[in-house]
């Protein structure tokens, strides 16, 4: 185990609270295990180490620190992981993807997925577009749900940027599935793309059956502004 991730597991073991643990499990749906450390804790337990060790200094060292952390059986060092990845994005490009999709398959649930997803890959695809093909593809036909949701929320920040006819081909491909998560993802992305444009995401929801959660979550922004204007 590498120097840097040992004094941080210990650290963080110091400030473990077993109730908090069980409560945080059971919201979590007993996924994984838990230290109990409430979230606004582990940032300032975090935001200090940080001040005295600084970030892991070459990416070498940052791949080994993250492994370390996210075999670590305790949720809260997959979310510190995910913490120093989002400091060091700076060094992050097209290179780091396969790392970064052995982090998605790995321990998959939302709170890591869509993470990496929106602010990892998203951020490195923006950078070197050239890659999009070559992961996104792979990831919206691949059997594993959480590579499908990745492909549908990597665009999440993009808004103007944001290929439509992408993301919505790719919507298309997941439309039946009785997956909550791709059902909730597809909703999340067009939501979020409402925002940009609210009229062609409005025209893609009328045209296309949606599950009735995807169209509730893709048309709520669209909704509220239209409630806001009637009420002017």
């Amino acid at each position: 185990m590498h120097a840097y991730s040992e004094k941080l597991i210990q650290l963080y073991r110091r400030y473990g609270d077993q109730d908090v643990a069980k409560s945080m499990k059971q919201y979590m749906r007993n996924q994984f295990e838990f230290l109990g450390l409430k979230t606004p804790l582990r940032r300032e337990i975090f935001k200090t180490f940080l001040k005295e060790q600084g970030l892991p200094s070459t990416k070498q060292d940052l791949r080994v620190v993250v492994i370390d952390l996210w075999e670590s059986p305790e949720r809260e060092y997959q979310m510190v992981a995910m913490d120093i990845l989002g400091k060091s994005k700076r060094i992050m490009d097209a290179d780091d993807l396969s790392f970064i999709e052995y982090l998605i398959i790995t321990k998959s649930w939302w709170d890591t997925v869509d993470f990496l997803a929106s602010n990892m890959v998203g951020a490195i695809l923006l950078n070197d577009p050239s890659f999009i093909d070559v992961y996104t593809e792979k990831w919206n036909n691949h059997d594993n749900m959480w590579l499908q949701r990745t492909a549908l929320l990597f665009q999440l920040k993009y808004k103007e940027k944001t290929d439509d006819k992408r993301l919505f081909r790719y919507i298309l491909d997941h439309v039946d599935s009785n997956e909550f998560f791709i059902q909730k993802a597809i909703g999340w992305a067009l939501r979020e793309y409402s925002k940009t444009e609210p009229d062609l995401v409005r025209a893609f929801i009328d045209r296309h059956e949606l599950k009735p959660l995807s169209r509730r979550e893709g048309l709520k922004w669209v909704n509220q502004q239209k409630q806001k204007d009637a009420s002017l």
